[in-house]
């Protein structure tokens, strides 16, 4: 069974950084694309960032492209997700999840994702 347990969220003021932290138990690390989304309060899920199996291979929504960085600890089965210049807009709850047996390369549909973590809350003040 995966389980994925996110960590590192909190409250930051504008301009200011966080690492969110997913460990990642099951198969190994590399054996899924693990992706990070976000979800503010009255919004949809948003795609945030991948990185997928095996070559590790990275991709970036518009909206983080520049800001956030996603990275891979194989040993640790972590992914993480360093976010830098954060705006009160980036205020949500941020997910990692990993990809599932129909994973069909569509990385920024959630749909895609069968498993998720519990989220953890990140939030930037003015």
């Amino acid at each position: 069974q995966v389980q994925l347990v996110e960590s590192g969220g909190g409250l930051v003021q504008a301009g200011g950084s966080l690492r969110l932290s997913c460990t990642v138990s099951g198969r190994t690390i590399r054996s899924y694309t693990l992706g990070w989304f976000r979800q503010a309060p009255g919004y949809e899920r948003e795609f945030l960032a991948v990185i997928t199996r095996t070559t590790g291979n990275t991709y970036y929504a518009d909206s983080v492209k520049g800001r956030f960085t996603i990275s891979r600890d194989n040993a640790r089965a972590t992914v993480y997700l360093q976010m830098n210049d954060l705006k009160p807009e980036d205020t949500a709850v941020y997910y990692c999840a990993a990809d599932g047996e129909n994973y069909s390369g569509s990385y920024w549909n959630g749909n895609e994702y069968d498993y998720w973590g519990q989220g953890t809350r990140v939030t930037v003040s003015s």
